[in-house]
């Protein structure tokens, strides 16, 4: 483990990851780097290997081969720490659905041992615009709603990392606002890596990108691309699958 203090580690450093289902190589040889404050959007077809990159980095999956290190915490030594350093936002919202939100951020609280647990739950319904609702049981929830608090949990033990997996997927407009409102409040506190198929969204807040396609890495670049610039590049690389 290398000290929090050396500012010159990367927020995330990830070098030669590889997954295997079986007899099924869904990643290859997978490397990159993100400082801390950056935010690095993955682009790829369905089937890219975009999910499991992010599953592995948030300590969902295993690897078969490679190293993930996270805040400074290699994965491979204890896989807590990385645990505690990450938020996690993904298709599948991690909640409880016969809890009421009150209590599903409430089992997240004390999981993560969250100081002045009531305090942070209500700033964060508040800043989600779910607090009206925090006595309801999640399963009256919308699509919308429960992305938002999906969002709140997330952010409920304050991550150095956030991991970020279609967060727009299936949103209604509003949702989509709240949400692109508070990545930009945030933006500045934390370190994102993002996989889309939105082209406008992914390009938003990224200052690096990269491209998957069939499990391996065929583009990356650090710094801002034009929309345009990185259609074309994209095009270039990947056969199948569009962007929008």
């Amino acid at each position: 483990m290398v000290g929090d203090g050396d500012t010159a580690v990367p927020e995330i450093r990830v070098e030669g990851l590889g997954k295997a289902f079986g007899r099924r190589e869904v990643l290859r040889d997978v490397s990159f780097t993100v400082g801390r404050g950056g935010f690095l959007t993955l682009f790829g077809p369905n089937g890219a290997g975009k999910t499991t990159t992010l599953r592995l980095v948030a300590t969902l999956l295993r690897p078969s081969s490679g190293s993930v290190a996270v805040a400074g915490y290699d994965l491979k030594d204890d896989p807590m720490p990385v645990r505690r350093a990450i938020g996690f936002i993904s298709h599948n919202a991690l909640l409880y659905r016969d809890l009421t939100a009150q209590e599903n951020l409430r089992f997240y609280a004390d999981m993560y041992g969250v100081a002045d647990p009531g305090r942070r739950i209500g700033e964060l319904l508040e800043r989600v615009e779910l607090s009206h609702r925090r006595y309801d049981v999640v399963s009256t929830y919308s699509k919308g709603m429960l992305q938002r608090l999906a969002i709140a949990r997330a952010l409920l033990h304050e991550p150095r990392v956030l991991l970020l997996d279609e967060p727009h997927s299936g949103l209604d407009p509003h949702a989509v606002e709240i949400l692109d409102g508070l990545l930009g409040e945030i933006r500045a506190a934390h370190t994102f890596v993002m996989a889309t198929h939105n082209l406008r969204q992914g390009l938003a807040l990224a200052d690096q990108v990269m491209i998957l396609d069939a499990g391996r890495v065929v583009f990356s670049h650090v710094g801002r691309l034009a929309a345009d610039e990185f259609a074309a590049v994209y095009h270039e690389h990947v056969r199948e699958g569009a962007l929008v």
